[in-house]
């Protein structure tokens, strides 16, 4: 329930106040006075698109704030508390301020948050018609919300099956529909697979196997430079007669053996001579390796290199394909192998999702079925109740019958098309709402829907702006005793130029203008004895001194009461 809505420069309003509370509030004013711009106020806070030519000429922002009474425990609480937000001892505070410039803020529960917060939270506290409702309510698809709002909790739990399994159905039809249309595209790529992995499998790469090669066949392409270099190294180290005068070895040996001659005269010797035989050993090691290099030299190196060059040949034209190096061609094999295993499988994988699409096809029908009984059913019961409203407003002979038929086609809310056709008067032929009734007429069926439907699916708040639109006289004081039944379990809140329909309500406000065509505070008036008779009288004359206007304003009020114990 909304408690307080305070505006601050938007439209005509330079600064309001509405105390709202439970009940029936109506707001009546001049035209000009702002009435329309408190339903806008309240748009914003619920979400609406904020428009920046709203705002108050002079100012650079515009400032609304609601006050809700909310259920600590309930769903709203907890989706404030989701949105960062809190609600202090079950009161909620929503605000909005929109600039000149076109920015925006949304507070919920004294954070910001994203306006699509206000969306939620307005669908769950506020129910707003208005005239752009009423000629909502020409459609199917509003006619068809009406008729599942009614049907309840039974059609919610089918329609929620209804809908998994559509959205099952659905996803397997595409998958096979998309399997289906890229068959030759993935056949095709099926066989360019099977081609490349042959070509990688006849070459049968190893990892490192480039980096190897390329050293080998930079070394066999310079064979003989490596050869008579090692030969010379080797010659010079040891002569063919090892030990010769010439060569390292030899000439270590010939001063190890000098020093040894004279070392009894000077120990200090001693570390030489060790150090020159530890040279001597390193040199015949060094001598053996090189032996032992020039022995590993293939004399038929030519033809090595020949046969490295083809192998580095092969894996080049792999790694140019597929590279760019070794190592990327087998993840290449690999990853391929198992694209083309899976590719492989389509023609087994679209016969499971054919018979997985007609089955989950004839799960969607079964569920359709049963949510179109489930319509068919309530759609008689909501007819005849609204009917029956229709018959209190002032509508003696009007029937509603509401036609639920197959649209021939599955959709996400089922196979249905549902229709309300109104038979104004006893002779006349049924004809859809959306062509054949009047404004006063639509109005009146919308009122007469809200108030059964609110038996099984309760709002917290209805927002009625000119509900009474087109009616007048004993019609709308029929309107103003169905909203005022309606708010025996609703907050309702009215934006009315009637007397008959402000006669019925438990709280009055004023919205009028100063001389220079703004609203502040004190301009909002919630209206009591008196006051609420001359405003009554201004409704119904345009006078609020007549003394005539004046009597037929408390005869109405004494009728409202008399109509509502």
């Amino acid at each position: 329930m909304i408690e307080e809505i305070s505006i601050r420069d938007l439209g005509v309003i330079g600064e309001a106040r509405l105390p709202l509370g439970p009940g029936f509030t109506v707001l009546t004013g001049e035209t000009g006075a702002g009435k329309t711009m408190v339903v806008t106020a309240l748009g914003l806070l619920l979400g609406d698109r904020a428009d920046a030519h709203a705002i108050r000429a002079g100012s650079d922002r515009a400032v609304v704030e609601g006050r809700w009474n909310v259920a600590d425990g309930g769903q709203v609480a907890e989706r404030v508390r989701d949105a960062g937000g809190e609600v202090d001892d079950g009161e909620l505070i929503l605000a909005r301020s929109v600039s000149n410039e076109g920015r925006g803020r949304a507070i919920v529960g004294g954070r910001t948050a994203p306006v699509g917060v206000l969306v939620e939270l307005g669908h769950q506290l506020v129910v707003v018609h208005g005239q752009s409702e009423q000629s909502r309510l020409r459609s199917s698809t509003e006619q068809r919300r009406a008729l599942d709002r009614f049907a309840g909790t039974e059609l919610r739990g089918a329609l929620d099956d209804y809908v998994a399994a559509f959205e099952h159905w659905n996803t397997v039809r595409l998958e096979l529909d998309s399997l289906v249309t890229d068959r030759d595209r993935r056949a095709r790529e099926a066989d360019g697979l099977r081609i490349a992995m042959t070509e990688i499998d006849d070459v049968a790469p190893v990892a490192g196997e480039d980096v190897e090669l390329a050293e080998r066949a930079e070394r066999l392409a310079n064979a003989e430079d490596l050869r008579a270099a090692a030969t010379a190294a080797h010659d010079s180290i040891s002569s063919p007669d090892i030990g010769g005068p010439d060569d390292v070895i030899g000439l270590l040996d010939a001063a190890r053996k000098n020093l040894e001659r004279v070392s009894s005269h000077d120990p200090a010797l001693d570390g030489i001579i060790e150090a020159l035989h530890e040279a001597n050993i390193l040199a015949l090691d060094v001598s053996g390796r090189l032996a032992a290099y020039l022995g590993a030299l293939d004399d038929d190196s030519s033809r090595e290199l020949e046969v490295v060059n083809e192998r580095r040949a092969a894996l080049t034209t792999l790694t140019r394909k597929y590279g760019p190096t070794i190592d990327d061609a087998l993840e290449y094999l690999e990853t391929g192998s198992a694209r083309l295993l899976e590719l492989d499988s389509d023609t087994d994988r679209i016969d499971e999702l054919t018979l997985e699409v007609e089955a989950a096809r004839a799960a969607v029908e079964s569920l359709a079925d049963r949510v179109t009984g489930i319509r068919v059913a309530h759609a008689e019961n909501l007819a005849a109740r609204v009917t029956d409203e229709l018959t209190a407003l002032a509508m003696a002979n009007a029937v509603l019958t509401i036609d639920v038929t197959d649209r021939g086609e599955l959709t996400p809310t089922g196979r249905d098309a549902v229709a309300f056709l109104l038979r104004p008067h006893s002779g006349a032929e049924p004809r859809p709402i959306s062509k054949g009734a009047s404004g006063g007429e639509l109005s009146r069926v919308m009122l007469a829907i809200e108030v059964v439907i609110a038996a099984t699916d309760p709002v917290p708040t209805f927002i009625f702006d000119e509900v009474d639109a087109g009616v007048g006289g004993a019609a709308a004081i029929e309107v103003g005793r169905r909203l005022a039944a309606l708010a025996a379990t609703s907050q309702v809140i009215v934006v009315t130029h009637l007397a008959q329909v402000a006669a019925f309500a438990t709280n009055h406000l004023r919205v009028v203008k100063d001389d220079e065509g703004s609203v502040t505070t004190s301009n909002v008036e919630r209206l009591d004895g008196e006051d609420r008779i001359a405003e009554m009288a201004r409704l119904l004359s345009g006078l609020d001194a007549s003394g005539s206007a004046l009597a037929h304003a408390r005869e109405l009020i004494d009728t409202a009461r008399s109509l509502t114990t």
